[in-house]
C-alpha cells in the first residue's frame, strides 16, 4: 500500500491477537514498528515473530501510565527516527454484567484505559512527531460502541466515547494528521473468547457471512486506513463485522 514503506508505527496491546496481526501486516508492507504489551517476554516473542531489531522494538508496560507512553515513543524515535503512524489497540474489559451491578472503580478503569489512554497516545506522538511531520492515527473500536452492548455495557460506551474522540482528533488535527477509527465485531482472539468458546458455529450463524472475524480481517484494514490510499479519509469509523448488525438491527 502507498505510503507505508519507511514509515514507523506505534501498535500498542500488540503482543497477541489484534494488534499483533496489525504489526505483522505493517511489516509486510514495509514499515518499521513499535510494539507494546504489559508482559516482557510476550513482547519479546512477538519482536522475533517480527523479523527483530531491524523491524520492531517492543517496549512493555501499562497503556494508562503515561510514563509508558512516553518511553515507547521516545524509543521508538531512538531506534527508527520517526513516529508516523500509531495504532491505540489497547482495551480492557474486566467487567461482565448489567449496569446497575457494576463496580465503579471498574468502571473508571475501563474509561481510562479504553479512552483516556488512547488520547494520551495521540498526544505524546504528536508532539513528538507527527505536530511537525504529519501522520495517521487508527483508534481500535468495537461494534460494542455502535449499538447496544447487554453484559458488556460500559466496554460498549468506551469505544462510543472513542469513536467520538475519534471524530473530534480528525477535525482537530487535520490537516497534517489523519485519524479513523475501526468497530470490529467478534474476533477470534483470547480477548473475545468468552463470547464465543464452545459454540463458535452458533454464533457464526447470526453473521450474514457466516463467520467471526480473525485478526488479519482487522489488520487489512487498518493498514488501509493509515496507508496513503486513504489519504482523504478522515474522522470515519470503519465497520468489519460480517453483516453482524445488518442482520440485528
Amino acid at each position: 500500500m502507498r505510503g507505508l514503506q519507511g514509515r514507523t508505527a506505534v501498535v500498542t496491546g500488540a503482543s497477541r491477537g489484534i494488534g499483533l496481526a496489525v504489526a505483522q501486516r505493517l511489516v509486510a508492507e514495509g514499515a518499521r514498528v513499535c510494539v507494546t504489551a504489559r508482559k516482557p517476554e510476550a513482547l519479546e516473542e512477538a519482536v522475533a515473530s517480527l523479523g527483530g531489531p531491524d523491524h520492531a522494538i517492543g517496549v512493555s508496560g501499562n497503556a494508562g501510565d503515561a510514563a509508558h507512553r512516553d518511553e515507547a515513543v521516545a524509543r521508538t524515535l531512538e531506534a527508527f527516527g520517526s513516529v508516523d503512524l500509531l495504532v491505540n489497540n489497547t482495551g480492557i474489559n474486566p467487567a461482565y454484567g448489567p449496569l446497575m451491578a457494576l463496580d465503579l472503580d471498574a468502571a473508571r478503569k475501563i474509561v481510562d484505559v479504553n479512552v483516556v489512554a488512547a488520547l494520551g497516545w495521540v498526544q505524546v506522538a504528536h508532539r513528538a512527531w507527527m505536530g511537525e511531520h504529519g501522520g495517521a492515527v487508527v483508534n481500535v473500536a468495537s461494534v460494542a460502541g455502535v449499538s447496544s452492548a447487554p453484559g458488556i455495557a460500559m466496554y460498549g460506551a468506551s469505544k462510543a466515547m472513542l469513536i467520538h474522540l475519534t471524530k473530534d482528533l480528525a477535525v482537530e488535527l487535520g490537516p497534517s494528521v489523519r485519524v479513523n477509527a475501526v468497530a470490529p465485531a467478534v474476533v477470534k482472539t483470547r480477548f473475545a473468547e468468552a463470547l464465543f468458546e464452545g459454540r463458535e458455529e452458533e454464533v457464526a450463524a447470526t453473521y450474514p457471512l457466516r463467520r467471526l472475524g480473525v485478526p488479519d480481517d482487522v489488520a487489512g484494514a487498518v493498514a488501509f486506513l493509515l496507508s496513503e490510499e486513504a489519504s482523504w479519509l478522515t474522522g470515519q469509523t470503519v465497520v468489519l463485522d460480517g453483516g453482524v448488525t445488518l442482520a440485528h438491527r
